[in-house]
């Protein structure tokens, strides 16, 4: 494949596997609503716009070569041609940065309100070990904004509680820009994760066999994202909220970068927070609430009125 690594040709060919396991038909016969329902099933599983959209880029390239390789020989043995794929102007997945269809990650307080249920589901939990490691592991991409990608590939080893002011998490595995390898970064542990994190590591790691990842399954083995997701939906599922007070684990993240620039972190602060090369990246994420953009307006106009009266 053009010379590619080994690696990236398994993550390519892994991918094409997921993306033709959503459909029950041939490629060349899949159509728009076929890629729709694809697309609803990815937002519902809670993936990322931009893992979503790398859904449909995969299906888009994987099309273009049978329509080019095989075009002739799909129309000589079954009698139809190649098509379209489906795909059209309407089921494309917009950028975060594209426009304003990004809202608001969840507010501080619908938070407060998750995570306070959350923990007084641990003390009556019938699997003690599972509820209390889903508490501070969803703590912590709130806390330190790291990736679910990220998160889950966490060892033990990367929780660095004398470093800095509240302690560090060790980000060995940083989300990689195009074909780089991983970037990584110290995040900070902020607004008492340590104090989560050392609880964790003291009372509930030591129920879970003896690895090394931070988080892991029954088996010892480090968490999925998908697990991760799906741990967080059943969760909102217990608590009975509406579909406009559910969130990703992705939303945690930006809620970090939000909440943490509401309280007055540097935008630039943020950026090193999340990771992100380009500043623009960070903007698309910082989502002020509208009390916030309000509250500044006003502060401006009486320091203006001020400064008149002066």
């Amino acid at each position: 494949m053009r010379g590619f690594a080994p690696t990236t040709v398994r993550g390519y060919t892994s991918l094409l596997a997921r993306v033709l396991g959503h459909f029950d038909c041939p490629v060349w016969a899949v159509e728009a609503e076929d890629v729709d329902e694809m697309l609803h099933a990815l937002a519902v599983a809670g993936l990322a716009a931009g893992t979503r959209r790398q859904y449909l880029q995969m299906l888009r390239d994987f099309h273009a070569f049978v329509a080019q390789r095989h075009g002739a020989q799909v129309c000589a043995v079954f009698g139809v041609g190649v098509g379209d794929g489906g795909l059209d102007r309407f089921n494309r997945v917009r950028h975060a940065g594209d426009d304003a269809a990004v809202g608001p990650p969840p507010s501080r307080e619908r938070l407060q309100a998750f995570f306070s249920f959350v923990r007084s589901q641990v003390a009556v939990a019938s699997d003690y070990r599972a509820a209390a490691r889903d508490y501070a592991m969803l703590r912590t991409p709130y806390l330190s904004a790291v990736r679910v990608s990220e998160l889950v590939r966490l060892d033990q080893a990367d929780v660095y509680p004398g470093l800095g002011p509240s302690g560090k998490l060790h980000v060995r595995f940083g989300k990689a820009a195009n074909t780089s390898g991983p970037r990584p970064r110290w995040a900070p542990m902020l607004e008492g994760l340590e104090r989560i994190l050392a609880w964790y590591l003291a009372d509930v790691r030591p129920l879970f066999p003896t690895t090394a990842p931070l988080f892991c399954d029954d088996d010892g083995q480090p968490m999925k994202a998908a697990a991760v997701r799906d741990r967080l939906a059943r969760l909102l599922d217990l608590e009975g909220v509406g579909w406009d007070e559910r969130f990703t684990p992705h939303a945690l993240r930006r809620a970090c970068a939000t909440h943490q620039y509401e309280r007055g972190m540097d935008l630039i602060a943020v950026q090193q927070l999340l990771g992100h090369r380009h500043i623009a990246s960070t903007m698309a994420y910082v989502k002020p609430s509208q009390k916030f953009v309000e509250d500044a307006w006003q502060r401006a106009t009486d320091s203006v009125v001020r400064a008149l009266a002066g």
